[in-house]
C-alpha cells in the first residue's frame, strides 16, 4: 500500500510540476504576445518551446534537486507519460480559451505543449538526483 500511495503521489508530483511551469509560460506568453501579433514559423516556435521547457527544466533543479519518483522504472514510464497528459491538458486549456473567444497561442496545442513538457521533463530526468 505504501509503495502504491509513493508511486501516485511522486508520479502526480511531477506532472503538477509540467502543467504548472506551461502555465506560467503560457501566462507570460500572453501578456508577451498581444503586441506582436506576427506569428513565427512552426518549425521556428517548436524550437523555442522545447528551449523555454529546458530551461525551466534546469531552473526547477534549482528548486526541487531530487526526482519526486523513487524507482528507476517509475522515472522513465513518468517521462513517458507526463508530457503526453500535460500536453492533453494544455490542449484542453486551447479548446477552452477557444470557447471563451480568448487568443490561443501555440503551447496551447497538444504538440508543443507536449514539446515543452517533454524537453522540461527530460532535463530532470537526466539531471535531477535520485532522491
Amino acid at each position: 500500500m505504501e509503495i502504491l500511495f509513493e508511486f501516485v503521489f511522486s508520479f502526480l508530483g511531477e506532472f503538477v510540476l509540467q502543467v504548472l511551469g506551461q502555465l506560467f509560460i503560457e501566462v507570460g506568453l500572453h501578456s508577451l504576445a498581444e503586441p506582436f501579433r506576427k506569428e513565427p514559423k512552426p518549425w521556428l516556435a517548436a524550437v523555442g518551446y522545447v528551449l523555454f521547457g529546458a530551461v525551466l527544466g534546469g531552473v526547477s533543479l534549482l528548486v526541487f534537486p531530487d526526482y519526486l519518483v523513487a524507482s528507476k522504472n517509475l522515472r522513465l514510464a513518468n517521462a513517458v507519460l507526463s508530457p503526453i497528459a500535460a500536453g492533453l491538458s494544455m490542449a484542453a486549456m486551447g479548446a477552452w480559451r477557444a470557447r471563451r473567444g480568448q487568443a490561443v497561442l501555440r503551447i496551447d496545442k497538444f504538440s508543443y505543449g507536449y514539446l515543452f513538457a517533454l524537453s522540461l521533463g527530460l532535463v530532470r530526468f537526466w539531471f535531477a538526483s535520485p532522491g
